[in-house]
């Protein structure tokens, strides 16, 4: 197997390491989102007290879980693929068909979701926007921010692979 540049190399590992380690990280906000779950099974159950924050605390953890955990997801191949004929194609064809994928389908309504997403974020920081059909009344900005979290980090793993499939179409083997 042929060295990849070295560029190209340090390039792959450092958006692997950044999708490894967001991963490693978000991964602990199922402790919290676990815990306000418990909490309010034992609350409302064991002694008749429903609280008024666990259940807004649970999607809005959920959700950042969700969406921050998707270039993880993306770095260890676990989205979902049809394969069936991609698994048949050679590494060479397999790389084509991933690099002009990436270039068609993947970045393009990223950047568009980045932008779109950030403005999202930013006018909910701006007016302090709160959830107001919530007695507790949460702000959904550190929420909202999540979702250019996510695109960013999934843009980057993105970059990885193009790069990872662009080596496989003009090698013929997969890094």
């Amino acid at each position: 197997m042929q060295s990849p540049p070295s560029a190209m190399l340090k390039a792959i590992t450092l958006l692997d390491t950044i999708s490894l380690w967001s991963g490693r990280i978000i991964a602990w906000l199922i402790i919290p989102m676990v815990l306000s779950l418990v909490y309010e099974v034992v609350a409302r159950y064991v002694f008749d007290a429903p609280t008024e924050w666990a259940y807004d605390m649970t999607f809005m953890l959920y959700g950042t879980f969700f969406m921050v955990g998707s270039a993880y997801t993306l770095y260890k191949k676990g989205h979902i693929r049809t394969d069936s004929y991609y698994g048949g194609w050679s590494p060479r064809t397999q790389g084509w068909v991933d690099a002009v994928c990436y270039l068609l389908f993947f970045f393009p309504p990223l950047i568009a979701f980045l932008v779109v997403g950030w403005d999202y974020f930013l006018h909910s920081f701006r007016q302090g926007e709160r959830i107001v059909t919530s007695p507790w009344m949460p702000i959904v900005y550190p929420f909202k921010l999540a979702i250019p979290v996510a695109t960013l980090l999934l843009l980057l793993q993105g970059l990885s692979e193009f790069l990872k499939s662009v080596w496989a179409a003009r090698k013929g083997e997969w890094l």
